[in-house]
């Protein structure tokens, strides 16, 4: 389960840096004819969103993750102070585009809110996009992995349906690791936990399009940050490519607007489900920070056991 839960936090990675190159793009056909088949790291254009960064890099979401591995891995366990201590720290002269609930958040920390409160009232996923390294760390507790997930989502997305989908994925990963298949999981999470909420709804939105094209199934999904757009989208990939991660994470970034957010829970779930040796071996050696990403894993590794 080692391993796995290694591939698990690698491919979320991964599949943030798939997407910097053609993230929120929104028009698929030029997309299509720019970049082609997406099916290699990329630099941004200079007139993209992220035109400080490199082939290889992260997105804001991505490095918002590494913050957060680092945070666990430096710590023990999550810590919240420190993350978001650490969290604040990352945007200190940051190079890149960041969101509006980043900058709402930071707004709110500078008024001396804490972690608890300062979390902006954003309903974009990407605050449930950033799980996979607590999933690392309480890979055997699943209780002390709720907890976290909801704390580290409401540091930034302080929204009640965007909390919900951190543990509705982080959930359903925690049962993919247990050896479960990915639909099977997500939908035994809903039945425990969210029957009554429109995360139901938004899966059964998803699984019901798996004939569909997956550029057009997005499309009509809607292609957005928001989590009513975003989710079914998500649920669309897992579902559909269950056997290969690849494809899923290529097909998440042809069908353009955030595939960062999107990328990185598909990434997290199939990578949890199918191994290290699904992830394209370019992907791996072309991620600027996958060697330490791999330390730090193992440094959690080491605290657990201590």
């Amino acid at each position: 389960m080692e391993n796995a839960a290694k591939a698990m936090v690698l491919s979320s990675f991964v599949a943030d840096s798939l997407a910097l190159g053609a993230h929120w793009i929104y028009d698929t056909t030029l997309i299509q004819k720019e970049f082609g088949r997406v099916d290699a790291l990329l630099a941004p254009r200079p007139d993209s969103y992220h035109p400080s960064k490199k082939k290889g890099d992260f997105t804001h979401y991505g490095d918002q993750a590494f913050v957060l591995l680092e945070s666990v891995a430096s710590r023990g366990s999550f810590q919240p102070a420190d993350f978001s201590t650490r969290w604040k720290t990352l945007f200190q002269d940051y190079p890149g585009y960041y969101d509006q609930a980043t900058k709402a958040t930071l707004s709110n920390l500078s008024k001396g809110m804490g972690p608890k409160e300062a979390g902006s009232p954003s309903g974009d996923l990407a605050g449930a996009s950033r799980v996979a390294p607590l999933l690392f760390r309480y890979q055997e507790d699943l209780n002390a992995l709720i907890e976290a997930v909801k704390a580290q989502t409401m540091m930034t997305h302080n929204h009640p349906q965007v909390v919900d989908a951190a543990v509705f994925f982080a959930h359903a990963a925690w049962l993919v690791l247990k050896g479960e298949d990915p639909v099977s999981a997500m939908e035994q999470v809903i039945e425990k936990r969210f029957t009554q909420s429109p995360i139901a709804q938004w899966f059964r939105d998803g699984i019901g399009s798996g004939d569909m094209d997956s550029v057009a199934a997005i499309a009509r999904f809607g292609q957005s940050c928001h989590i009513d757009d975003a989710l079914p989208g998500v649920v669309h990939l897992i579902a559909k490519y269950r056997t290969n991660l690849e494809e899923a994470l290529v097909q998440s970034v042809m069908a353009g607007g955030d595939s960062a957010a999107r990328g990185m829970l598909v990434g997290m779930i199939l990578g949890a489900h199918l191994g290290y040796e699904s992830i394209p071996p370019g992907w791996v050696s072309g991620l600027g920070r996958g060697k330490e990403i791999l330390r730090l894993l193992d440094r959690i590794t080491r605290s657990r056991s201590e």
